[in-house]
């Protein structure tokens, strides 16, 4: 078995050239996205394990705290799962109290979804986790990295979905400015 050797990576100058065809896979940033999304997920996984929970309940009390009263027909389009994967999750975050399911006010057959308190406060702690990871990192790499890195990861959404993507995370940031009554 051959020894492993980890170095730390060079740094890329500021002005590294981006080519869009290369002539090989950019195995460095695939294998770093890869890690980066291990560890990303690694806290709120251990929360999540210890409540009976995994990534997929994680998801859907993400979206559905920083959209409150979102339609379970719009929650299927934004996870890309099927119906019955959600079913299982959504059964479960309901019977145990994270999540409220409300019919809409007129058209009676939508279902409706809000996080209760117990599901804000848990979808919060996943957050500040989340967050204090992300912003360690920010901080280490000085002015201008928040920017950096919300304009790569919002290049690395299909174009085709970008800007509905974009639109939603700024809805969900100017719905968190007015007060709600979070399904209860």
């Amino acid at each position: 078995m051959a020894d492993i050797v980890i170095t730390s990576p060079t740094p890329l100058p500021a002005t590294a050239p981006v080519e869009p065809t290369a002539p090989e896979p950019c195995w460095d940033l695939i294998e770093l996205l890869f890690f980066a999304y291990r560890d990303f997920v690694r806290d709120p996984d251990g929360v999540l394990a210890r409540l009976g929970f995994g990534r997929a309940h994680h998801r859907v009390l993400h979206f559905v705290n920083r959209n409150p009263g979102m339609k379970v027909a719009d929650l299927l389009d934004v996870l890309k799962i099927t119906k019955q994967s959600l079913g299982r999750v959504l059964k479960q975050l309901i019977d145990e109290g994270y999540v409220a399911q409300r019919a809409g006010d007129n058209d009676r057959r939508q279902r409706l979804l809000y996080v209760t308190p117990t599901g804000q406060a848990l979808a919060l702690q996943l957050a500040d986790l989340q967050t204090r990871r992300i912003l360690r990192v920010l901080t280490e790499l000085g002015p201008g990295a928040y920017e950096a890195a919300r304009s790569f990861l919002a290049g690395m959404i299909d174009a085709a979905e970008r800007e509905h993507v974009l639109r939603m995370i700024a809805q969900a940031d100017h719905a968190r400015a007015r007060p709600r009554d979070g399904g209860r």
